[in-house]
C-alpha cells in the first residue's frame, strides 16, 4: 500500500484485532468521512501543480518564456495522468518485486468502485479509485517540478519527450521501494492465524505466512526509512533530477551576463500561496483518514512553513541588508518541502525547528554553493526541493522520537508504537536519500542523453534569444 503511519485514532481497535485470535475476520469498511476527506485532498494536490507550480514557476521567468513553463507543467499533468491509468499505478503499487510492481492492474484491471484500498488502521479503507487519483496527482507534480531546472531553454519536444520517460523508470520504482507494502489488514490476518495455531507444524506455516507478507514491501521501506508523504519520492527525487539537467542541458544564454529577473513576482506569489493551500492535501491528505493523523499533519505544514519563510527572510535581511518577496517564497516552498516527509512524524514545535533550520540551509545552497559551483538551475529545483527533502528526510528520522514530541513509529505485528533507535532510525533514513540520490541521479542522466539522441535537448541560441513562447509555440503570454 504506501508508507507507514506514526499512530492511529483507531490503534485500540488495531491491538485488539491483532490479538484476538479467536475473533471472525470482518470484511474491510469504506469511511464515508475518510473517503470524502480523500476526494478533497486529492484536489488540492492537483491545485498545487495546476495553477499552483505552474504560476510559481511561470512569474519567476522572464516574460517571453512564461507560456513555455505554463505548457511544460500542464503538459506534465496530462500525460502522467494517462500514463498512470495505463500502467503506472500497477507498477507502483502492485506486488512483483523489493524495486517494482507487476502489471496485475494494468489498465486498472480490477479497480472498480467496489473495490478498496487500505489505510493505516485495520479494516478501514477508502475506495481504490480515490486512492488511485490520490497517488496520481503525486506521480503528476514530481515530474513537473523538474523543469523549473532547464526553464528558459530545452525544446519542448525534448520535455514531451523525457518526462513520461523519466516517471516510468524512475519515479514508479522509488514510489514502490519507498511506499509499497502489503497493509495493516494482512499483517493483522497473519499474525492472528499464527495466533490462532495449534500445533508446531500450524506455527511455523502461521510465521512463515508473517513473514512473507512482511516481506511483501518496496526495498526502501523493508531498510524501515519513513517518508510520511513524499520527501524522497518527490522532492529529494525530482530535485537531483533537476539538477542533472541544469548540467547537462547547459546555462542560459547570457547567464551571469544578462538581466534574468522574474517577470511578475505578484504571478509567483499567487502560485506560492496556492501551492501552499494545496499541499494540505499533499501531507494531511497522505494520513488517508481523517483522523488525528491528519490533523497533526496540517499543524505541521501550517508551523514549519511559516518558519522556513521567516527563517529564509531574516537571514536574507542580515546578510543582504534587505529582505525580499522572493526570499519568503522561496523560504515557505522549502518549509513545505522538508516538512513533508516528517509532517505525521513529528510534533508541532520539532516542526517549527525543522522549519527554521532548512530555510538558513536552503539559502545557502540557493546563493553561496550555486554561485561557487556555477551551475544553472533556472528555479532553484535542486537548491530548495532536493537539499530541503535531505534536511526533511533526516530530520524526520530525529524528530520522530517520542521523547522529542514526535509521534513513533507503528509496529503492526506487535500493535503498539515501536522503540525508539536514533542509529538504527538515521541509518535507514540515509538508506532512503542515498538509494534515490543514485537511482534518480544516474537514471535520469542516461534519459537526458537518449532524449539528446533522439531529438536534441536544447533549443538554438536564437530561439533561446527570440523566446520560447513565441518560437515553440507561436503564441505570446502578454499582448499590450
Amino acid at each position: 500500500m504506501t508508507f507507514k503511519r506514526p499512530y492511529s485514532a483507531g490503534l485500540a481497535a488495531l491491538a485488539v484485532g491483532l490479538f484476538a485470535a479467536t475473533a471472525a475476520y470482518a470484511e474491510p469498511t469504506v469511511n464515508k468521512g475518510d473517503n470524502a476527506w480523500m476526494l478533497t485532498s486529492t484536489v488540492l494536490v492537483l491545485l498545487m501543480t495546476i495553477p499552483g507550480l505552474a504560476l510559481f514557476y511561470g512569474g519567476l521567468v522572464r516574460s517571453k518564456n512564461m507560456l513555455s513553463v505554463l505548457m511544460q507543467v500542464f503538459y506534465t499533468v496530462c500525460i502522467v495522468t494517462i500514463i498512470w491509468a495505463l500502467y503506472g499505478y500497477s507498477l507502483a503499487f502492485t506486488g512483483g518485486s523489493d524495486f517494482i510492481g507487476g502489471f496485475s492492474k494494468a489498465f486498472l484491471m480490477g479497480v472498480t468502485p467496489d473495490s478498496k484500498a487500505a489505510t493505516f488502521s485495520v479494516d478501514a479503507n477508502i475506495s481504490e479509485l480515490v486512492y488511485v487519483c490520490f497517488q496520481m496527482t503525486f506521480a503528476a507534480i514530481t515530474p513537473a517540478l523538474i523543469v523549473g531546472a532547464f526553464a528558459e531553454r530545452m525544446k519542448f519536444a525534448a520535455v514531451a519527450l523525457f518526462i513520461p520517460l523519466w516517471v516510468t523508470l524512475i519515479y514508479f520504482p522509488i514510489a514502490h521501494m519507498v511506499w509499497y507494502w502489503a497493509g495493516p489488514d494482512a499483517i493483522s490476518d497473519a499474525v492472528k492465524a499464527l495466533a490462532a495455531a495449534g500445533d508446531a507444524a500450524a506455527k511455523t506455516a502461521a510465521q512463515a505466512k508473517l513473514d512473507e507478507v512482511n516481506a511483501d514491501a518496496g526495498w526502501i521501506f523493508k531498510k524501515g526509512a519513513i517518508d510520511f508523504a513524499g520527501g524522497t519520492v518527490v522532492h529529494i527525487n525530482s530535485g537531483i533530477a533537476g539538477l542533472v539537467g541544469a548540467l547537462l542541458v547547459g546555462k542560459r544564454t547570457g547567464y551571469g551576463k544578462d538581466l534574468m529577473a522574474p517577470h511578475s513576482l505578484t504571478m509567483s506569489m499567487i502560485g506560492a500561496s496556492l501551492l501552499w493551500v494545496g499541499w494540505f492535501g499533499f501531507n494531511a491528505g497522505s494520513n488517508l483518514e481523517a483522523t488525528g493523523g491528519a490533523a497533526l499533519a496540517m499543524t505541521n505544514s501550517f508551523v514549519a512553513t511559516a518558519a522556513a519563510a521567516l527563517s529564509w527572510m531574516f537571514a536574507e535581511w542580515i546578510i543582504k541588508g534587505h529582505p525580499s518577496v522572493l526570499g519568503a517564497l522561496s523560504g515557505a516552498v522549502a518549509g513545505l518541502v522538508a516538512v513533508t516527509p516528517a509532517a505525521g512524524y513529528a510534533g508541532p514545535m520539532g516542526a517549527i525547528v525543522l522549519g527554521l533550520v532548512v530555510g538558513v540551509v536552503c539559502l545557502f545552497f540557493c546563493t553561496v554553493v550555486k554561485n561557487a559551483l556555477g551551475y544553472d538551475d533556472a528555479l532553484d529545483v535542486f537548491g530548495v526541493h532536493c537539499i530541503g527533502g535531505i534536511v526533511g528526510a533526516l530530520g524526520t528520522g530525529i524528530l520522530v522520537n517520542p521523547a522529542l514530541g514526535g509521534a513513533g513509529i507503528m509496529d503492526y505485528t506487535i500493535g503498539k508504537i515501536a522503540d525508539y533507535d536514533f542509529i538504527g532510525q538515521m541509518t535507514s533514513q540515509t538508506w532512503g536519500v542515498c538509494t534515490t540520490l543514485v537511482w534518480s541521479g544516474v537514471g535520469s542522466a542516461i534519459l537526458y542523453k537518449v532524449v539528446d539522441v533522439i531529438v536534441g535537448l536544447r533549443a538554438s541560441v536564437e530561439v533561446e534569444r527570440e523566446g520560447l513562447d513565441i518560437t515553440e509555440h507561436t503564441e505570446r503570454a502578454y499582448n499590450m
